[in-house]
Order: C-alpha cells, then sequence, then structure tokens
C-alpha cells in the first residue's frame, strides 16, 4: 500500500510539473541566478507566421485557431521574493482581492514599482548607489559574483486570469505565446507547470496542449524583476518589467508547418529573383501519414511560380522548393517590391491541413571590395537608432505609435534604423517590410556594467550559451524579413569567445548569409579601426569625429564604415550635422551611420498640482542610482513631436544636391543636379524653380525632362532673362525699383 501511494505521488508530481528537476516555487534561485538555465520547455526559435485552416482565411488574414490574451488580468507586488504568493497557480485559489493590471504593460508605469534610469551600470548592484545591501562589488565598480541578483530587493510580479477554449480544438497542438515578458518568469496552465523563459525581447512560446482543456482555463505567470539574465540587458534606458507584448493562444493541426525559411536573393546579374524554401513539419501522431505540401507564390493576384512536393514521414520532417524568377521585382528601402508566399499542406484526399502565408522581398545583401551592396549596389544609410517607447506606456508599444515613427522616418529622409539594443515585435518587422526601411537587427545583449577588461562577460565561457541563445533565436525569429539586411551581434558589451561563437552561429543559421556586424571588436594586441577583429564584416564604431571620418574616407578600407552611433543629440545638439554629410557624401567607403538617437525616453509624471511632465531618472524613489537626463538623446519629444534637430537631419540627408555653377555668358543660371538616391531616377519627380527676392517670387520655371542616374549629377540652366541683375564675385545682385538685394533660386521637387 506504501508504494502504491508512493508510485502515485511521484506520477503526481510528474504531471503538475512536467517532470522537471528543479520545483520552480521551492527552487527559484536555481532558475534566475544560473547563467545555465536560461529556458525549461520553451520551444525553439521560428519564422513568425500565423496558422490559417485555408488559403482564403490566409489572404484575408483571419485565423480561426487563434485567441488574444490582452487586457486586464489580475496582478500581485511584492518587492520581496520571500513575500511573493506561492499557491496562485491553483485555479481554486482567491485572487479576487488582488489588484487589476493590463496587458500588456510596464508594472513601474502602472504604479507597481519604481522606475529606474542608468546609463552603464546595473540598477540592482550600482556602485554609486546600491540598493541592495546583500550585492558586493570587486575592484570598486564591478559585480563580484554575476549572475547573482538581490535576496530582498527583486521585485516579483505575479499575473492570473481566466480563458475559455471551444471544443473545436480539443484535436490540436495549442501553444502559448508571450511576446516579451522581463527578466524572467514561471508560467502555469490550470495548475500545471509549464515552463520558464528569460531573455526578455523575444517570444516565449510554450506547447500547452497536454494542460489545456474545453471550456475554462487558467493562466497564472509569475516575473521577477532581475535574473541572471539582467547581466546581459544593461542598456541605457529606463529599466522597467513586466509583459510588454502581445500574449496569446493559437492551435495548429497533428501534422503542422513548424518553421520555414525563405532564401530571396538575386542572380549574379541581379535581374532574376532566386527562391528557395524549406519547410520544416513535425508529425504529432504516432503513425505515419501521407501529405502534400504545396507552394505559391503571387505577385498582387499573379501566381509567378508554384510547386507541390509529396512526403510520407512520421515526427519530424522537411521539403524544399527553389525557382528563378526571371526579372523579379527588387526590394529596397526605395521600392520596397513584396510577393506573396502560401504554403499549404493537404492530406492524401486533398483536405487542406493547414495553410500560411507570409511577405518576402527579393533583394541581395553582399560585401565587395569593404563596400556594403544591396541589389549589387553601393547604398547609403541615412540612419537612427531606436527603442520601443512611448511617454504614456513605457516600454510597450501600439502599431499607431510605430505606425508614427515609420511615417516621420520616411518623410524625413531616414531609410535605415538599428533596434537598440535588442530585437523588436514582430509587426514592426512587418511594416518596414512594407514601407522600406533597412534595419539592423540587434541581439538583447549589453553587459556593460562588466566594462570591457578581464571582468566581461564576454570573455566568460560560463556564458556562452546565453549569449549564443540570445543570437540565434533573433535569426530564427526574423530569418525571411527582407527588411533585416544586417545582423548584429548586441552593444557594449566587450570582445571575446562568447562573440566569436555567436558570429559563427549566426552565419550557421541563416541561409542568406547577411553581414553581420559589432561595434566592440578591437584587437586586445593592437586596437585599431583598420584592423578589426574577425567577428564583424562592418566597421561600426561609436562617436568618431568629424576628422575621423574623414580620415577613414581618404584611406583605403577592408569593410565599410559606419558608425554604429554618431551625433549625439542631446540638448541643442546636431547643429554641425551637415559637415557629416558633407564628409560622407565624398567617399564610398563611408556609407552612412546612426545617429543616436530618434527620441527622447521620458514618461509622463503627474505632481501634487496635476500637471503632467516628462519625467526621467531621478524623478522617482529616493536614493536611487540614476544618470539623469541622458535617456533623452532623440531629435524627436517623446511624443514624437519635431526637435529641430530633425529638420537639420533632414535637410543633411537630402537625396537630391543643387550645386551652384555660375552664370553662363546667355544670363543662365547653371545648377548641377546631383542624384544621391540609391535606386532611383529623378526622372521619377517634378521639378520647377522659383526666383525670389525679398521674399518675393519674381519668375516661376518649370524645368521639363530632368533624367539623372543614380550616383551622378546633371546640369540643368535657369534663364534669368527679364531678371535686372549684376554679378559681383558669384553673389546674383537684383535690382528692381530702387531696391537692391540678393537673389534666391529654388528648387522645389515633386515626387
Amino acid at each position: 500500500m506504501i508504494k502504491k501511494i508512493s508510485i502515485f505521488t511521484f506520477l503526481l508530481f510528474c504531471l503538475t510539473a512536467y517532470c522537471q528537476e528543479k520545483d520552480p516555487i521551492k527552487d527559484f534561485k536555481y532558475y534566475i541566478e544560473n547563467e545555465q538555465v536560461i529556458s525549461e520547455n520553451k520551444l525553439p526559435a521560428h519564422a513568425s507566421f500565423t496558422s490559417y485552416t485555408s488559403e482564403e482565411n490566409a489572404l484575408k488574414n483571419n485565423p480561426h485557431y487563434y485567441k488574444l490574451l490582452n487586457g486586464t488580468w489580475k496582478f500581485n507586488w511584492v518587492k520581496n521574493p520571500k513575500d511573493r504568493p506561492t499557491t496562485f497557480m491553483n485555479p481554486k485559489a482567491d485572487v479576487s482581492n488582488w489588484d487589476d493590471i493590463k496587458v500588456p504593460s510596464n508594472w513601474e508605469v502602472e504604479g507597481f514599482g519604481i522606475p529606474i534610469y542608468v546609463n552603464h551600470q546595473y540598477e540592482f548592484v550600482d556602485y554609486k548607489a546600491m540598493i541592495a545591501d546583500d550585492m558586493e562589488l570587486v575592484d570598486r565598480i564591478y559585480p563580484k559574483n554575476p549572475g547573482n541578483v538581490p535576496d530582498n530587493y527583486n521585485p516579483v510580479g505575479t499575473y492570473r486570469r481566466d480563458f475559455n477554449i471551444e471544443k473545436d480544438w480539443n484535436d490540436k497542438e495549442i501553444f502559448l505565446h508571450i511576446g516579451a515578458m522581463k527578466a524572467g518568469g514561471f508560467v502555469w496552465l490550470n495548475g500545471i507547470y509549464i515552463g520558464y523563459s528569460q531573455g526578455s525581447k523575444l517570444p516565449s512560446e510554450f506547447n500547452i496542449t497536454k494542460a489545456a482543456k474545453s471550456g475554462k482555463n487558467t493562466i497564472a505567470i509569475q516575473i521577477f524583476r532581475w535574473t541572471d539574465g539582467s547581466y546581459l540587458e544593461c542598456q541605457d534606458f529606463f529599466r522597467i518589467s513586466g509583459i510588454e507584448r502581445d500574449v496569446y493562444i493559437y492551435a495548429q493541426p497533428k501534422i503542422r508547418l513548424k518553421d520555414f525559411e525563405v532564401t530571396s536573393v538575386l542572380d549574379k546579374a541581379y535581374e532574376n529573383g532566386v527562391f528557395d524554401v524549406t519547410i520544416d513539419l513535425k508529425n504529432h501522431n504516432s503513425k505515419n501519414q501521407t501529405i502534400n505540401v504545396f507552394y505559391k507564390l503571387l505577385d498582387s493576384n499573379t501566381v509567378v511560380s508554384s510547386g507541390e512536393n509529396k512526403i510520407n514521414k512520421s515526427q519530424e520532417t522537411s521539403t524544399s522548393f527553389n525557382a528563378i524568377i526571371p526579372n523579379a521585382k527588387l526590394w529596397s528601402a526605395e521600392h520596397p517590391n513584396l510577393y506573396t508566399l502560401i504554403l499549404e499542406a493537404k492530406d492524401s484526399k486533398g483536405k487542406t491541413i493547414e495553410v500560411t502565408r507570409t511577405k518576402i522581398g527579393f533583394r541581395s545583401v553582399e560585401i565587395k571590395n569593404g563596400l556594403l551592396l544591396v541589389n549589387g549596389q553601393l547604398i547609403t544609410l541615412k540612419g537612427v537608432n531606436t527603442q520601443e517607447t512611448d511617454p504614456e506606456t513605457g516600454h510597450v508599444m501600439s502599431e499607431e505609435m510605430i505606425m508614427k515613427d515609420i511615417k516621420l522616418w520616411k518623410k524625413n529622409n531616414i531609410n535605415a534604423v538599428r533596434l537598440s539594443h535588442y530585437p523588436r515585435g514582430r509587426r514592426f518587422y512587418e511594416l518596414c517590410d512594407r514601407y522600406g526601411l533597412y534595419v539592423v537587427d540587434e541581439a538583447n545583449i549589453e553587459s556593460h556594467g562588466m566594462y570591457y577588461g578581464k571582468y566581461s562577460l564576454a570573455k566568460n565561457p560560463s556564458w556562452e550559451k546565453a549569449h549564443v541563445d540570445r543570437m540565434v533565436r533573433m535569426v530564427e525569429r526574423d530569418k525571411n524579413h527582407p527588411s533585416v539586411i544586417i545582423w548584429s551581434l548586441g552593444n557594449e558589451a566587450g570582445n571575446g569567445v562568447n562573440f566569436f561563437k555567436g558570429y559563427d552561429a549566426i552565419k550557421a543559421n541563416d541561409n542568406t548569409k547577411r553581414p553581420v556586424q559589432y561595434e566592440r571588436p578591437y584587437k586586445d594586441y593592437d586596437g585599431s579601426l583598420y584592423d578589426m577583429d574577425s567577428n564583424t564584416d562592418i566597421i561600426v564604431p561609436q562617436y568618431p569625429s568629424l576628422a575621423r571620418f574623414e580620415e577613414v574616407g581618404k584611406s583605403k578600407t577592408d569593410r565599410p564604415y559606419i558608425p554604429s552611433e554618431y551625433a549625439h543629440a542631446m540638448g541643442n545638439s546636431t547643429g554641425n550635422f551637415q559637415d557629416y554629410w558633407d564628409i560622407i557624401e565624398q567617399y564610398d567607403n563611408l556609407q552612412g551611420g546612426f545617429i543616436w538617437d530618434w527620441v527622447d525616453q521620458s514618461i509622463w509624471k503627474t505632481n501634487e498640482n496635476g500637471e503632467r511632465y516628462y519625467a526621467y531618472g531621478g524623478d522617482y524613489g529616493e536614493n536611487m542610482p540614476t544618470d539623469n537626463t541622458f535617456l533623452n538623446n532623440g531629435i524627436v519629444f517623446p511624443d514624437r513631436t519635431p526637435q529641430p534637430s530633425l529638420y537639420e537631419v533632414k535637410k543633411a540627408h537630402e537625396y537630391i544636391n543643387f550645386k551652384n555653377k555660375g552664370i553662363n555668358r546667355h544670363n543662365e543660371l547653371r545648377v548641377l543636379v546631383e542624384n544621391l538616391y540609391d535606386f532611383t531616377n529623378l526622372d521619377q519627380f517634378d521639378f520647377k524653380a522659383e526666383i525670389k527676392a525679398d521674399g518675393q517670387i519674381l519668375k516661376q520655371i518649370t524645368i521639363d525632362d530632368i533624367s539623372v542616374e543614380t550616383h551622378t549629377g546633371k546640369l540643368i540652366r535657369i534663364p534669368l532673362n527679364e531678371i535686372n541683375f549684376i554679378l559681383i564675385e558669384n553673389i546674383v545682385i537684383i535690382y528692381e525699383r530702387r531696391i537692391i538685394c540678393r537673389c534666391v533660386v529654388m528648387i522645389a521637387v515633386f515626387g
């Protein structure tokens, strides 16, 4: 009898804990202070896609087996982990007296805990203002035990909500998707432990089929503000916590699409599209089953390529298709042409099992002769660093706010963004694909508080798994987006074995073989921009001077020179921004750069008089670590109202230059029109000249038939007849009605 009870107890434990070795409640420190434990039961990363029941539903974006869990959840917050609830995952536990919180949201913005802003240091072990007496330093500034987090001050947020699952989900595989949770969290469903995840800026997905049921289900999540993963998330922004992106469940059939990778590049002549797609399938049934896999590539509503493969295997298998697309419409930031790829699985009787669709673009990205080329053409990245920030909601961004950014970028001659310093949500990339932006996709790695010497986590082999996982999961999720033209290993984390391993892993996992960059690969022996280490394909320093730009431009480099951060835009800055671009436009190997940064990152706070103001470091709590206003370096305010800097940037980034080349003997003003576009002839625009004096328009002239190829110039002549003027040292002086003034010739361009 005792043996039977013991066996039953063991089986019950396995059921409630998915047979994990450790108890996530009792042994929580095993998870949150152990760099070797970065997840439990979390599914491998895969390309972003949605499962549909038919092609019609796919084209209408109408998924049947999808349920969004955003909204109001019950919420409990404690400062000290020992005070956190421990039986809340039981659906019978009463949580009615808990607070409510929005999902997604940041706790601190919603009034739970203190937002902390620091730049270099870890907020939980900052030598300038220690908030926990159980944390230790070595050599005055470095955390003594990287991976350890405070025992008594490590806020914990516990979430719970109920939801229903319809009966027609019963024969499906059911998955939970948590878009982003910071810093690390445990998940239960119906009292059954599902898993653990950290790495706060990529999705956590779990197979919840065995725990889910028809009807009412109870999901519970417990998130710790700081984990060992926080040592890789030391970015220059407000350090805040919570579920920051969408939470949803979805279902797929027992034989399902697991992942797919699209390679859509160009042939050597940069004319025809070279298409390849590899599809991974998983069979959750115990028996083999014959299925037919189809693909269809659409240009608008026209099928340009299609194919079918038959498969009869169990468990996991892959199948591939390839094709040449003659005279493919190419994708670039200037002309973001997209095709629709439809993938479909059918059973042996022709019945549809599953369908998905995605947008793809044909473009090649390569480095040749030390230059970055897209579609065989030298490009210039007129970029900004950008973050997820909204003054109303912290690090939670709506699609409306994302679109506000994109529209401002396109209107102000910004064609590239570096995601500083973590990957964004799925929708962001889809919109960049659609509207045309070059994306540097950056892994969620910055260990700035350990700096770059002997304590750097980059040099510590025990942190290899944590580093490489973040890089590879980013690549696996975002590999099919044409807007992603460069991968970044991270930011300000030193250099060492973990970044060499990460570089190799990215190259191995990306069939498109995009360039990889990192800003810190200076060699220990002799750190020089002209001899960066092997784990960067691009020279991407930070804050080079004008003199350094020109020095590099005059030199032959083996890699493109594209500073990852320059023109620090804090306060009344960027006044000399045009000077950078006067130099950049002279030299091929100077291929742009990324302004630090796009937007001031303050959040709204209300004072005792009911007045709202933009708060920054030091405005919350007492004796907190702070770097004060240093998070406000943008060229737009937090609500995206333009600062004067934005207009300066727009002017300097202009794609068309007009250069005065003097007046000829026929009284015509010579103007050299330079085309700085990479893929657009100026015959796509209408031009008009205005001759103005003292603000008055004296003459308007329409200029016809200007055709200027990319990266070239063409001289045009503007007649000054009927204008009374004299020329003194290249200054046109107009005299009419005894008024003497300087002439201004304005040329307007209309797309």
